[in-house]
């Protein structure tokens, strides 16, 4: 346990406006169990010692405010917490509002945006804060009543009693409850009571965004900063031979030319004049270390995977065996380009480093990290350096990585002076940190029925360490199996992009099972339901993946898609399990001038408790949207170390007119959150594969799929009848009858 940070509380009463005293309380982000509140006064101290990360409060005005630690990329966490507070609380809902926290590891646990894990790891504790201030709200309530609190209730920012119809609002008695004794035990509402929970509810940050209010690193400004921008080696692989600055030096508006580390920082009085100047830099490179090509990556996956070094990652049962004596083989392999993050707004960070202690602001998704990197870049303890956290202009794991982060604390310390320093479009594209490409070989052995006897998946990445899951689908489920991994180092820089590894290996993966589904004559959905409930029945080794609730959205998408009864449109199947959570979806395509064409996408998700109807229904149409237009049409590639597509204009993203229409369903089973952030991108590049072999009898097995011959060379008389030639499944015929 430790006191509450003196500087935090400080600017949280001025911010709030408590310095005239209130209700506020401290609750605890380190346990899974949620610790009890303490009362904070009007002077900032706290009536026990107890470790604060964060803090609820409720002005004499009514108004609720909570500090919200995590950095908001628009994954809608700063809206999502506020209101499970306000739901445990009774609370107006318009009277509520969540500061961003500054980073403060002393007071608040995992100050992280990834991994969709934000509301599963705060959910108890957001809802016993708000239940413990009501309790406290309403014993003050009953003593100035004098009645039992029993009697009495608390209904949208009100304490009512029920006897007298005497009403207080939660402003009028927050200096009463300030004063009285915080309860250890408090009772959670019943989910069937939830009024604000599971409904629609605006971002809380719409007005700002929509108005232009400064949110985002890029609008971040300190009177008197400077602004620069870096030239990095444009090929991976090369260092700096000789730099000539002199032209840059005597542009207007320039500072200095600083040449640090690979890089030559350019330091002037606005970016303009920054972003002229960069480009009179003459600097001339030599190769240092390996220097590759894409097409040399092709080349090497294919050979990798036969005689690459094989680290064994899962092995089940007699696999040779099993593939001795099969009836059936079925080979595919799948490969994936490297992806560029492409967040909208670029990279940038600010940074003032000086004598007594070391200022940094700006957007990260691990504010806790690029502190720590700065500390030991510059040899300053980390309690000197203060790290504020500006709202994320789009990050997928980008901003996981904390480099130009310590580029700005870096350059400052060499300036001695401040200063924000700014990535352009084409800086990011091209010497970022990039989604690695992969190839996977699959391998089913069938016997004489069309059983799954045998699997085997061997993945060869770059950079990637293990470019599998192991654990996942459909490990637990076949008597035989065998999943290992070569790696490949490369100079080029990677790192995890929305969903890692799931991201391209959910796709691979559903396109298979389709491949094997067909090749032993069972419906695609039957076929994984059956191998499902073999995992249930008769587990083999460890299965780390919830069976019932991957089974549930299965055949809810399949019940809402109509699977295999829709006339005019071809359908294709994918479900996949990532970051705690369940996506189902059936993707339907329809043939324009021989090429097959996304019409529509479904969605079943299995999330657990919604939060938010509106933002968990824009996450997973966000995820779908991302993963189409990922899997459809973008590819990073290299020729010498160099990215070749540097702009928007040679990197293809998805457009607005090829987005099709989404219909999201989500199970209601009542469980704790499970997150919601990755998991909905993964199972989309499957969906689609699988309806466009539906609809053409051509498998795509390479992404981006716009560069696959069914695009290139379409045909002008589909194959649609694919899935009508194989049985239905079970729950098609119950349904039926």
């Amino acid at each position: 346990m430790s006191t509450i940070n003196k500087n935090s509380r400080r600017e949280f009463l001025k911010l709030t406006g408590l310095t005239g005293g209130g209700l506020m309380l401290g609750f605890s982000w380190f346990s899974a169990q949620a610790e009890t509140p303490v009362v904070v006064n009007e002077a900032g101290i706290a009536a026990g010692n107890v470790g604060f990360n964060s803090y609820l409060s409720i002005a004499t005005d009514g108004t609720i405010t909570i500090f919200s630690p995590n950095p908001e990329l628009g994954q809608n966490i700063m809206t999502s917490f506020p209101m499970i507070v306000a739901e445990e609380l009774e609370a107006d809902w318009t009277k509520v509002k969540v500061l961003q926290a500054p980073l403060d590891t002393k007071s608040f646990d995992r100050q992280v945006t990834g991994g969709s894990g934000a509301v599963p790891h705060s959910w108890k504790l957001l809802r016993n804060a708000g239940a413990t201030a009501k309790n406290m709200l309403m014993h003050a309530a009953a003593a100035r009543w004098s009645v039992p609190v029993e009697e009495c209730t608390a209904l949208n920012g009100f304490v009512v009693h029920s006897k007298t119809g005497n009403k207080l609002g939660y402003g009028e008695l927050a200096e009463d409850a300030s004063k009285l004794p915080v309860p250890k035990d408090v009772k959670l509402k019943d989910r069937k009571d939830f009024k604000l929970i599971g409904k629609e509810v605006k971002n809380v940050a719409n007005k700002d965004i929509v108005t232009g209010k400064g949110l985002f690193g890029l609008d971040f400004h300190r009177e008197g900063m400077l602004y620069a921008m870096l030239q990095r080696p444009p090929a991976f692989g090369t260092k700096i031979k000789s730099v000539d600055d002199a032209v840059a030096k005597a542009m207007p508006g320039i500072v200095n030319v600083v040449t640090f580390k690979n890089n030559v920082a350019v330091v002037g009085k606005s970016t303009w004049e920054v972003m002229k100047a960069r480009k009179l830099v003459k600097i001339e490179y030599e190769k240092d270390g390996n220097i590759e090509s894409t097409a040399d990556h092709d080349k090497l996956f294919k050979s990798l995977l036969d005689t690459g070094t094989v680290t064994v990652r899962r092995k089940d049962g007699d696999v040779d065996a099993a593939f001795k004596n099969a009836a059936k083989i079925i080979k595919s392999e799948y490969q994936c380009p490297f992806l560029s993050h492409s967040p909208m707004e670029p990279m940038n960070f600010f940074a003032d480093v000086r004598a007594d202690g070391v200022e940094l602001v700006g957007p990260t998704q691990t504010p806790g990290a690029a502190r720590q990197a700065t500390s030991k870049l510059l040899g300053i303890p980390e309690d000197k350096i203060t790290l504020n956290i500006t709202r994320l202009g789009g990050g997928f794991g980008r901003r996981l990585k904390t480099d130009y982060a310590t580029e700005a604390a870096e350059l400052s310390s060499l300036i001695k002076a401040p200063v924000k320093v700014i990535w352009t479009r084409e800086d990011d594209m091209t010497g970022g940190s990039y989604r690695p490409a992969v190839r996977y070989r699959f391998e089913a052995a069938l016997d004489a029925s069309g059983n799954l006897v045998g699997y085997k998946l061997r993945g060869v990445g770059i950079n990637s360490g293990n470019p599998t899951r192991e654990d996942n689908f459909p490990s637990g489920a076949v008597d035989n199996l065998l999943i290992d991994n070569v790696e490949h180092v490369s100079p080029i820089t990677t790192g995890a992009w929305r969903a890692p590894i799931t991201n391209f290996l959910a796709f691979a993966e559903q396109a298979f099972f389709d491949e094997v589904a067909h090749a032993a004559g069972k419906d695609p959905i039957q076929f994984r339901l059956d191998l499902l409930q073999k995992a249930k029945e008769k587990p083999v080794g460890a299965v780390k993946y919830d069976i019932d609730r991957m089974m549930g959205v299965t055949k809810l998408v399949a019940e809402k898609a109509g699977w295999g009864t829709k006339k005019g449109a071809s359908q294709g199947f994918s479900v996949y399990f990532s970051h705690r959570s369940y996506v189902a979806q059936i993707g339907e395509v329809v043939m324009k001038a021989g090429k097959p064409v996304v019409k529509k996408i479904y969605a079943a998700a299995d999330c657990g408790e919604v939060v938010n109807l509106s933002g968990a229904r824009q996450q997973v149409m966000g995820g779908i949207v991302d993963g189409m237009g990922h899997a459809m049409f973008s590819k990073l590639s290299f020729k010498d170390g160099a990215a070749v597509q540097k702009n928007f204009d040679t990197y293809r993203l998805i457009r607005m007119k090829e987005i099709p229409e989404v219909e999201v369903h989500f199970v209601n089973n009542g469980i704790e959150p499970t997150g919601l952030g990755e998991p909905a991108l993964p199972p989309t590049g499957g969906a689609i594969a699988n309806a466009i072999f539906a609809a053409t009898g051509k498998r795509v097995k390479n992404q981006p799929f716009m560069e696959e011959d069914v695009f290139k060379n379409p045909t002008v008389t589909p194959n649609i009848k694919t899935n009508t030639k194989l049985p239905k499944s079970s729950f098609q015929k119950t349904k039926k009858a």
